[in-house]
């Protein structure tokens, strides 16, 4: 084993409780961003990163403005003629509501066994200071053997509103031969994953308005058209029996898989008994003549994300509401186009919507699906990194999931991404109770070590 590589490795088992500690840090900053008061948390974390970066050697460290939440940038370009890597990450997460849900509080790191629970531990804060603490590794044995830049945003879960605009405005100072985003997961702790693709998303609101104002349901109920009644009946229609999407011409561009493609599902280790478990329900359910693997990671959906309207709170208030609102996601395959898929929406509605409720759709992000060709740069090396440490080749799965920088690397600068990251099916992602499995996490460390030796 190459001398340099053996101490980064032993260097990092030796610092295991310091890189928790690292996770820590950066989790008791509550960096959501789709709060719109949150710009002081997203600095903050933005600045952390930064000076992370500083302090493992890395070079023109800065925190870049966007039209919204800052990006940072940092590079190492020390050996020539050895490939330049793209390493991305973001530093925002979702929001921690509902509170009473959860166990601890979610910007207090809780170790609880082998796992580290709170908001941001497992997407993607656990596999941002995994990538900077395999750096750290590296950095402080000796010299990195490859060139690195490192871009890490702070819209990821918002959709990536800003980085298009900044992407374009710095093409130069992305320059790189490949992208390693380790914003991906494995399919289970002893299963070593390579994702090969991700869904790509069109998010709205949709908002059906009735009476001008707020009315007492004993004096109006009967004689108008409740708006949380109609937005009820509209996202009824919204699926067929069969468990498709109903929208208008939703299938025309969706692509057809292989009998490649459908072997590949077909030999992914999860059975239903494992996603009921998973999922923590009692029945499966979903689009007709597809396993559940196919549904996941190459059938399109469109999933009702909340619904607001009249009154909720404790006891009780007979009122008729004056609109109700519905956040809905599509989640989308290769070939579906975000502003096609609007314009079926909206023909749905058109088609839909009773007359006595008028209607409005808000599109608040939109990216295409990915796909990672079996000829990624990098995609050979991630693959011999993850077998060093987990002794067995890694499952090349497609996600479920949505990364919309994966599209603006490849339509943008050109650049493929290796896919990897080290949370598990069960982390709760986006829910309460997020959690990241610590022995992962560090084998995690050593597979990057690994990873950026072998070039």
């Amino acid at each position: 084993m190459n001398e340099h590589l053996q101490k980064s490795l032993e260097y990092a088992r030796k610092n295991e409780e310091t890189f928790v500690e690292n996770l820590a840090e950066l989790i008791r900053i509550p960096s959501i961003s789709t709060k719109n008061d949150n710009s002081a948390e997203m600095t903050r974390a933005a600045n952390w990163v930064k000076d992370k970066l500083t302090a493992i050697g890395m070079k023109n460290a800065q925190v870049m403005p966007t039209d919204l939440h800052p990006v940072v940038y940092a590079e190492s370009l020390d050996c020539p003629g050895q490939p330049t890597v793209l390493v991305y990450g973001h530093y925002d997460v979702q929001p921690d509501e509902p509170l009473g849900l959860w166990e601890t509080p979610p910007f207090e790191p809780t170790r609880i066994g082998e796992l580290m629970v709170g908001r941001g531990t497992s997407d993607m804060k656990g596999q941002v200071v995994a990538t900077l603490s395999a750096i750290e590794s590296i950095t402080r044995t000796g010299k990195l053997p490859i060139n690195l830049k490192f871009l890490f945003e702070g819209e990821e879960e918002i959709g990536s509103p800003s980085i298009e605009k900044w992407m374009k405005a710095n093409k130069d100072l992305l320059i790189a031969d490949f992208c390693l985003n380790p914003d991906a997961g494995m399919l289970g702790e002893d299963i070593p994953t390579l994702t090969k693709g991700l869904r790509g998303i069109a998010y709205y609101e949709l908002w059906v308005h009735g009476p001008d104002h707020d009315l007492h349901s004993g004096m109006a109920g009967g004689a108008v058209h409740n708006p949380g009644q109609a937005m009820a009946e509209l996202i009824a229609k919204m699926h067929n029996s069969d468990g498709s999407i109903a929208l208008p011409g939703f299938y025309d561009d969706v692509f057809v898989m292989t009998e490649q493609d459908r072997k590949e599902f077909a030999a992914l280790p999860h059975s239903d008994e494992d996603y009921k478990k998973l999922f923590g329900v009692s029945e499966l359910w979903g689009e007709e003549n597809f396993i559940v693997a196919e549904r996941l990671g190459a059938r399109p959906t469109l999933e009702v994300n909340g619904i607001l309207s009249g009154f909720t709170g404790a006891g009780q208030k007979t009122v008729l509401p004056s609109w109700a609102m519905a956040k809905i996601s599509c989640r989308l395959v290769p070939n579906q186009d975000p502003t096609k898929v609007t314009e079926q929406f909206r023909k749905f509605l058109s088609a839909h919507v009773p007359s006595t409720v008028h209607w409005e759709l808000k599109q608040l992000s939109g990216a295409k699906a990915s796909v990672i060709e079996n000829d990624q740069p990098g995609l050979a090396q991630m693959a011999a990194a993850l077998e060093s440490v987990w002794g067995k080749k890694p499952l090349y799965p497609r996600e479920g999931g949505s990364i919309p920088i994966v599209g603006y690397f490849q339509q943008i600068l050109g650049l493929g991404s290796v896919l990897t990251g080290f949370g598990l099916p069960g982390d709760n992602l986006h829910a309460p109770n997020e959690h990241l499995h610590l022995p992962t996490f560090h084998k995690g460390i050593q597979a990057l070590i690994h990873f950026f030796f072998n070039f």
